[in-house]
């Protein structure tokens, strides 16, 4: 490991910086979860891969890493969801947090530390709604709560937008009751037939904002290290958050702020709200999960990604390449018999090349681009070296655990595929090659001709080396 400066884009300065933890060798990471009124679509599974592929990146550097990730249960989108098909707002969500579930475990990502849920931290919000107020930044309507945006003179230093230029929009709450448009809610008094609970200000629910606010400092404390999200939470929410916070603890909330690029079709973001997008569980039918999270880390997080399947099958294709390789390795495990040898010590110097490219790389604020063509290199070299007559055990081994190491950091484990080949697959195959075997030994050419071109038509190749023969999917 090269131990270099890892290297990270800050969304609030805008510029690529050390990266330095608050607390030594510990990381607290916050990444905004979904809002839960549907399946999640490809656009929202970006973030999730991305967040993960750091966060496995900075555990592989020695971090302990706390890594939170919210869900937004209680929602006007929600309510609005459950309203069209006659539910209750908790139990739709709960059921969408369920399938969400279903969807990210598919693209092998890690369980967060805790995945707070907003309708059981009600009181932490109320709480920190009334230290709002109580820093003079809050103020009470007939039971609605708002931010006065212009008491934070801050507001805006992450965005980089000027206050007097920005506008009551889609997301803010047109209300001529404000102080001023600008002004959003922290807390929204009941109205029939949506979820409400008590507060000091009457029955109510909370604004969005709010709740990333009141969760993050709950389990990461007043500051942070990382906070991390899709490019379209920048404004009003990250925004939003920042007001919310640092007026009550008077510290920066997070150190890093972090943002995903969008996905795009024809240029156009994918969203729910233009119409124009595919649920994960869709793509999932026509590409297998470890090509669609191989996708999704294609290029740099911050890079927008444009969606279309000539592109999956792009990935599709580099990953059997990965695939074979890590097959043929373990097959020559098996083989392998020298030991020491000059051939397994230049091995182990190309890997240990590629790795600290791979490593430059990721500290590069995490190029997943640049690391994926660094495992492209790495396979080459491996593959190079399985031709030799004669395997050296200890240093194939110790390059398979580098391979394997670097693989994981992107969240891509051919362990499964391989046990399977160790199984009934293995065995099949064995007895065809057995088979082909023994008809050369009779010179029935044919036959043996006939059962390579044959598994050359389903995909799969067999090699003949000095060592017997061994067989790899295209």
């Amino acid at each position: 490991m090269n131990n270099k400066p890892i290297m990270v884009h800050n969304t609030l300065n805008n510029t690529k910086m050390e990266f330095k933890t608050i607390e030594p060798g510990k990381i607290k990471m916050y990444v905004c979860g979904p809002t839960t009124y549907n399946y999640i679509h490809l656009g929202n599974a970006r973030p999730i891969v991305v967040f993960d592929t750091i966060r496995r990146y900075l555990t592989y550097r020695g971090y302990e890493v706390t890594y939170i990730q919210n869900f937004t249960d209680v929602d006007d989108k929600i309510i609005k969801r459950a309203h069209e098909e006659n539910d209750d707002p908790i139990k739709l969500a709960a059921r969408y947090i369920d399938e969400f579930f279903k969807d990210v475990n598919a693209l092998n990502v890690l369980p967060a530390s805790t995945y707070p849920k907003v309708s059981e931290h009600m009181q932490e919000i109320i709480d920190f709604v009334q230290d709002i107020i109580n820093a003079g930044y809050g103020y009470e309507l007939d039971g609605d709560v708002y931010f006065s945006v212009r008491k934070y003179e801050e507001y805006g230093k992450l965005s980089g937008r000027n206050l007097d230029d920005m506008q009551a929009g889609a997301r803010v709450d047109v209300d001529n009751r404000k102080q001023d448009p600008m002004d959003f809610a922290l807390w929204k008094s009941a109205k029939p037939g949506e979820p409400a609970w008590d507060s000091p200000w009457g029955k109510g629910r909370p604004g969005w904002h709010i709740e990333c606010s009141a969760m993050s400092r709950k389990y990461l404390g007043d500051q942070f290290d990382i906070h991390g999200g899709g490019q379209d939470l920048i404004f009003p929410h990250h925004e939003n958050e920042i007001a919310q916070t640092e007026c009550v603890t008077g510290k920066p909330m997070a150190n890093y702020w972090l943002h995903n690029g969008f996905i795009t079709i024809n240029s156009e973001k994918m969203s729910k709200s233009l119409g124009n997008f595919f649920l994960l569980r869709e793509i999932l039918e026509k590409f297998d999960s470890e090509t669609v999270r191989f996708y999704l880390l294609s290029v740099q997080y911050r890079s927008p990604l444009d969606f279309d399947d000539e592109k999956l099958q792009v990935a599709q294709k580099g990953l059997e390449r990965l695939k074979n390789c890590y097959t043929a390795m373990m097959n020559g495990l098996k083989t392998a018999s020298a030991d020491n040898t000059a051939e397994g010590a230049e091995l182990l110097s190309k890997v240990a090349a590629v790795e600290d490219a791979f490593q430059d790389a990721m500290n590069d604020d995490f190029n997943t681009a640049l690391a994926s063509a660094a495992l492209f290199d790495m396979a080459r070299e491996i593959n190079t070296y399985l031709k030799q007559d004669v395997l050296d055990k200890a240093a194939l081994q110790k390059a398979a655990d580098v391979y394997i190491a670097l693989l994981n950091i992107m969240g891509l484990d051919f362990s499964a595929d391989n046990s399977a080949n160790d199984g009934l697959v293995d065995d099949l195959m064995n007895l065809l090659i057995d088979l082909r075997k023994q008809a050369r030994a009779e010179k029935n050419y044919a036959m043996a001709d006939q059962i390579r071109n044959q598994l050359n038509e389903i995909g799969v190749v067999l090699e003949d080396t000095k060592q017997g023969t061994t067989w790899k999917r295209k």
